[in-house]
């Protein structure tokens, strides 16, 4: 493995555990925060997958975009496209005012995220 794609890994992992962390919250969880850091997760492990693969890739947080470059080396991450575009959206529409997440897309964000750095970690010869 390349020492990048390790580090967009560690990266993807720092920002899934600040997930789950806030997620066990009780009392004023940060919904917004959360479903943030699941999609930066998932354009993390995204990045390291074209970094694995030496695809060169911009500074952007658009995870269909970057799911369009990928697809080059895994073109079965096209079951990805819908649950991408999902957490694409909580890049930046949601960290500024006039848009909240709730609990529901805070759940349905780890669903995706989970399912997809699963398949990610696979793919990177990770252990699950």
């Amino acid at each position: 493995m390349k020492p990048t794609t390790g580090e967009w890994i560690t990266k993807a992992e720092a920002d899934f555990a600040t997930a789950q962390r806030e997620s066990r919250v009780r009392k004023n969880p940060n919904y917004d925060g959360i479903c943030f850091h699941y999609q930066q997760c998932a354009e993390k492990y995204l990045k390291a997958r074209l970094c694995e693969a030496e695809i060169p890739f911009g500074k952007i947080h658009d995870l269909v975009a970057l799911l369009e470059q990928v697809l080059k080396v895994e073109p079965n991450w096209e079951i990805f496209r819908e649950d991408l575009s999902y957490l694409s959206d909580f890049a930046v529409a949601f960290r500024y005012p006039g848009e909240s997440s709730d609990k529901k897309s805070a759940v349905e964000a780890r669903r995706l995220c989970s399912f997809f750095r699963k398949t990610a970690r696979s793919s990177l010869r990770l252990r699950k």
